[in-house]
C-alpha cells in the first residue's frame, strides 16, 4: 500500500475515533491522579500508619491489664509401710483451680514517656509533609506529561497541515509538468517532500501515543485509555521574586521537613535525659484459688478443701543511679544529632535560595523565548503567505517555497515547545515556593 494512502487512512481513523475520545482537562487529570496514583496511595497508607503510631494506645500512658487462670488435677495411689510391718494403701485426688486479674501502671519515668508521645506526634506531622512532597512531585510529573501530550497534539495538527500543503504542491507540480511548465525533477522533489512529511507525521503520532500511555501510568489507569487534552495554557502573571523566595522559606516541603527533624532531635535528647531519673510504678491484682482433696482414708488428710481470694497491691521505685555511662553517651550523641540536623537545615536553606534564583532565571528566559518564538511565527507566516502567492504565480521555484514551508513549520513547533516549557518552568518555581498545590495549572 502506498505510504500516502496509509497516512490518509490513519488520519481518517484518528479523526473518526476522536469523536468518541474523552476530553481530559487538567483539573480532571489532577483529580484522577490524586485518587489513583500508586505513589500517592502508598504515601497515604504511610500517613495512616504514622497516625496509628501517634495515638494514645502507643504512648505508654495507658495501664496494662492481664488475666490468668488455671486448673490442675492430680490422682495418686500411695502405699505406706509402718514399723510393725503392716502396710496401708491410700488413694487421693487433688483438684486445684486459680484465677487472677492484674493491673500495672507506670506513674513516672523521668518524663521520657511524655517526650516520646510528643515525638510520635511530630513523626505523624512529618509524614504528612512527606506525603505532600510526594503529591507535589506527582503533580509536577503529571502536568509535564499532560503538556507533553498537548505539545505533540498541536505538532501533529501542524504536521498534518504541512502534509496537506506538500500534497497540494505535488499535485500542482504534476499539472505544470503535464503542461510543460516545469521538469520531472520538480515533480520528484515534491513527491519526496510528501513522503518525508508523511514519515514525520507517523513519527509524531507514535510519540503522541507513547506520551498518552505515559500519562495514563501517572494517572493510575489503563494505558490503553485514549483521550484528548486541552492545549490552552494559562500563566500566573503576578509572580514576584521576593515574594516567591519568602514563600519558599515558609512553605517549601524540604525546609519544613528539616524543621521537623530538628524538633525530633530535640525530643530524642529529652528522652535520653530521662534515663537519669527514677521510675515509679504501681501494680495490683485480684486472685482466687480453690483446692479440693478427696481420699479413701479420711484420717490421712485433715484438709478436704480450701478457697482463698483477695486483693494485693504494690508500689515500686527503680533508680538506676549509675549505668556505666551509657545514658551519658546517648545524651552526648543526641546533642551531636541536634547539631547535625541544624547544619542540614542551613544547607537546605542555602540550596533553596540558589534553586529559587535558578528557577526564576529559567522562568524569565522561558518567557523571553516564548515572546521571541511568537514573533518568529508571525514573521514566518507572512513570509510563507508571500512565498505561496509567488509560487502560484511562478515567480519563485519550488525549492524556495518548500524552504518557507519548512521554516513556518519549525517556527510553529518551536513556539509550541516554548509555550509549554514556560509553563513547566512556572510550575517548578511554584513548587519550590510551596505554592504548587491549588495553583492555576
Amino acid at each position: 500500500m502506498n505510504i500516502n494512502k496509509v497516512i490518509v487512512l490513519s488520519l481518517y481513523l484518528s479523526t473518526f475515533i476522536g469523536f468518541s475520545q474523552e476530553k481530559l482537562t487538567k483539573q480532571e487529570a489532577v483529580d484522577i491522579a490524586l485518587e489513583n496514583n500508586y505513589d500517592i496511595k502508598v504515601t497515604n497508607n504511610n500517613v495512616d500508619a504514622a497516625k496509628n503510631s501517634s495515638s494514645i494506645y502507643n504512648s505508654g500512658y495507658l495501664p496494662t491489664v492481664s488475666a490468668n487462670g488455671g486448673a490442675n488435677y492430680q490422682d495418686r495411689d500411695n502405699e505406706n509401710e509402718f514399723q510393725d510391718g503392716h502396710t496401708q494403701n491410700q488413694n487421693s485426688v487433688t483438684e486445684t483451680y486459680n484465677a487472677s486479674v492484674g493491673l500495672n501502671y507506670l506513674l513516672f519515668d523521668g518524663l521520657g514517656r511524655m517526650y516520646n508521645y510528643k515525638k510520635l506526634q511530630e513523626i505523624y506531622n512529618l509524614s504528612e509533609i512527606q506525603a505532600r512532597q510526594v503529591v507535589e512531585n506527582t503533580l509536577l510529573q503529571l502536568l509535564a506529561s499532560y503538556y507533553d501530550v498537548a505539545r505533540l497534539t498541536e505538532n501533529e495538527v501542524n504536521q498534518g497541515k504541512s502534509l496537506s500543503i506538500s500534497k497540494d504542491r505535488s499535485l500542482r507540480e504534476k499539472y505544470n509538468y503535464e503542461y510543460g511548465q516545469n521538469t520531472q525533477l520538480d515533480v520528484l522533489n515534491s513527491e519526496v517532500d510528501v513522503n518525508n512529511d508523511s514519515i514525520s507525521l507517523l513519527n509524531i503520532s507514535r510519540e503522541l501515543s507513547n506520551a498518552k500511555r505515559d500519562l495514563n501510568v501517572v494517572l493510575g489507569r489503563s494505558v490503553t485509555t485514549d483521550f484528548e487534552v486541552d492545549t490552552i495554557v494559562n500563566y500566573v502573571l503576578d509572580l514576584n521574586y521576593d515574594n516567591l523566595l519568602k514563600s519558599a522559606k515558609e512553605n517549601n516541603v524540604l525546609l519544613l521537613q528539616a524543621d521537623k527533624n530538628v524538633e525530633l532531635s530535640n525530643y530524642d535528647l529529652k528522652i535520653n535525659k530521662s534515663g537519669w531519673m527514677p521510675v515509679i510504678g504501681v501494680n495490683g491484682a485480684y486472685g482466687w484459688n480453690n483446692l479440693n482433696v478427696d481420699t479413701d482414708n479420711g484420717n490421712a488428710f485433715s484438709l478436704a478443701s480450701q478457697t482463698s481470694k483477695g486483693i494485693n497491691a504494690g508500689l515500686n521505685l527503680t533508680w538506676n543511679i549509675f549505668d556505666g555511662g551509657s545514658t551519658k553517651t546517648r545524651v552526648d550523641n543526641a546533642k551531636i544529632a541536634i547539631d547535625n540536623s541544624e547544619i542540614q537545615k542551613e544547607q537546605i536553606e542555602q540550596d533553596l535560595e540558589r534553586n529559587v534564583a535558578n528557577a526564576w532565571e529559567t522562568y524569565q528566559n522561558a518567557l523571553f523565548i516564548l515572546q521571541a518564538e511568537q514573533k518568529n511565527v508571525d514573521t514566518n507566516k507572512r513570509n510563507f503567505s508571500r512565498s505561496e502567492e509567488q509560487f502560484k504565480l511562478g515567480q519563485i521555484i519550488s525549492v524556495e517555497f518548500r524552504l518557507a514551508q519548512v521554516n513556518l513549520l519549525n517556527a510553529v513547533n518551536n513556539l509550541n515547545k516554548a509555550k509549554y516549557a514556560a509553563k513547566i518552568a512556572e510550575l517548578r518555581l511554584l513548587q519550590l515556593s510551596g505554592q504548587l498545590l491549588g495553583a492555576d495549572y
